[in-house]
């Protein structure tokens, strides 16, 4: 009769080699003590178990369960809810690219796709050589340089097909990468420990994290005049096609033009409520209206 397998994960989980064991002990001790309760220190001791094997193993569960008084099932419930904690081997290298809206529009579907071409793998795969594991991401959180690409949670900002390829290229030969902003790159074992809580060593690696980019502070420069305003689109006139294409008016010496410095109805102050007949934008009726 054939041994029928149903998935179920074999119990109880090994243990850490003794040395292994003493070693994390020492840190888990380290993160516990910074909470008030215990259990608030699951998701760091997560992350210190990634360190170790670079996914989150049955003995890593068994070990947070074992420092924290609680069950394996709860640990598991949080480690498999959050996509930071991997469940299975992979690479050095997390690339994540974004395909939430922004990042799709601006090109992040087509750097996915041509990720998977040009490693040959699936989203969710690691190439053979155990170098990068690549994966799409619901938002980095940083529209204002779409589309980004991650890796190992590093920002790389306004890549294309082209400049991503290049990235996983070096990234497998063993050459220097620099983000386009944040500290240097380290391994995906080696940024799991920092996500525990403990100190990045490399020398001049927090100083180089900075704070937000060009584009995400123009807002506050401008609103601190410190900054000249961006270029408004001129409003189209009536001498513009009702089938034209967007974009073939955005030159001020285009047909139907508005005077230069003069701003499209949807740029222009708005003092009135969108009902008003007197809106910039004119009227709005009621829905259904």
């Amino acid at each position: 009769m054939t041994d029928v397998s149903l998935g179920m994960p074999q119990l109880p989980a090994p243990d850490y080699p003794a040395e292994v064991r003493t070693r994390l002990e020492a840190d888990a001790r380290e993160v516990i003590a910074r909470y008030p309760g215990s259990r608030s220190a699951l998701l760091p001791l997560l992350h210190l178990v990634q360190s170790e094997e670079g996914y989150v193993t049955r003995t890593g569960i068994r070990f947070c369960a074992e420092m924290l008084d609680l069950t394996p099932a709860e640990v598991t419930a949080v480690a498999t809810f959050y996509t930071m904690y991997r469940r299975k081997p992979s690479g050095d290298y997390q690339v994540g690219v974004c395909t939430n809206t922004l990042c799709a529009v601006m090109g992040g579907d087509a750097i996915y796709e041509a990720l998977q071409e040009h490693l040959r793998i699936a989203g969710g795969e690691t190439t053979e050589d155990g170098k990068v594991t690549l994966e799409h991401i619901e938002c980095n959180a940083a529209c204002d340089y779409a589309p980004v690409v991650m890796v190992n949670w590093e920002f790389f900002d306004n890549q294309t097909p082209e400049s991503a390829r290049r990235l996983v290229d070096d990234l497998r030969a063993g050459r220097t990468v620099e983000p386009t902003r944040g500290a240097p790159l380290c391994t995906y074992k080696e940024t799991a420990r920092i996500l525990a809580g403990f100190p990045d060593p490399r020398p001049g690696a927090v100083e180089a994290t900075g704070g937000g980019g060009h584009a995400s502070l123009i807002g506050l420069k401008l609103a601190k005049g410190e900054a000249a305003p961006g270029r408004l689109v001129s409003q189209r006139g009536a001498g513009q096609p009702a089938d034209a294409p967007t974009g073939q008016y955005d030159r001020a010496d285009a047909p139907g033009a508005a005077p230069p410095g003069h701003p499209s109805s949807h740029d222009a102050p708005r003092t009135t409520a969108a009902s008003d007949p007197h809106h910039p934008a004119g009227p709005v009726g009621e829905e259904g209206e």
